[in-house]
């Protein structure tokens, strides 16, 4: 288990994954990251706090996952997350969303007034129907304007059922309307939805090469990749 990392190069910065409550959503198919979720707060502000001890504020930018939304962080955590972003003066921080809470997100921003927040939300893909009955995230796009109150979108490649032309839309698609995409292959858990290999081979060889030096594209070929996981 490692809670915090440093990522260097593309797009600098401090990361760290955070305990949170349940994921108010919690019914994505393809997730066990809430397995990390707790319903004790004093546990949870405990090892939050500890965390955020870590974070040097060297590179400016921090970034907070949580295997849920920011929404679901307790109280005393976002207070805690304030305190360090002003006492080690960092600018600019990252948090996750679920797309539902996009009415919600000048909570956020007025909570953090000295920081840029950068939200990032997990689409997935922009396949409605995939998204919905295979992924089980519940939520349609009808406005695509309405994904520049976020600033960065994670998509998920390399299922059973997903298609090149499925993926490579996806990519477009998100290159469209988001500054920067973090683009997850799906690494075998012990949910219902299972990697498909013919598909990562192309897109390890075919796609990962012309995407990889992208300056606002981040590839995960493990969800290790960016140092802080609890698996």
């Amino acid at each position: 288990m490692e809670r915090y990392s440093k990522i260097f190069g593309k797009n600098e910065r401090e990361i760290v994954l955070l305990k949170s409550l349940p994921c108010s959503y919690g019914k994505c198919a393809f997730c066990n990251y809430i397995l990390d979720n707790s319903i004790n707060e004093t546990e949870i502000n405990l090892i939050n706090s500890e965390v955020l001890r870590e974070a040097t504020g060297e590179l400016s930018v921090l970034e907070v996952i949580n295997s849920a939304s920011v929404f679901e962080l307790p109280k005393e955590t976002l207070e805690n997350i304030k305190i360090t972003a002003d006492k080690k003066q960092i600018k600019v921080l990252y948090f996750e969303v679920f797309y539902s809470f996009i009415n919600r997100l000048d909570e956020i921003r007025n909570f953090f007034p000295n920081q840029e927040i950068r939200f990032k939300v997990g689409i997935e893909t922009f396949d409605d129907n995939y998204r919905i009955n295979v992924f089980k995230k519940n939520f349609k796009i009808t406005n695509f304007e309405l994904l520049n109150n976020f600033y960065s979108c994670c998509l998920l490649f390399c299922t059973q059922g997903q298609t090149k032309d499925q993926i490579l839309k996806d990519i477009d698609t998100a290159l469209k309307f988001f500054k920067e995409i973090t683009i997850n292959i799906f690494i075998e858990n012990d949910t219902e939805v299972k990697r498909d290999e013919e598909l990562l081979k192309w897109f390890l060889n075919d796609i990962y090469p012309k995407l990889k030096e992208h300056s606002n594209i981040e590839i995960l070929v493990d969800n290790k990749d960016f140092g802080v996981y609890v698996q």
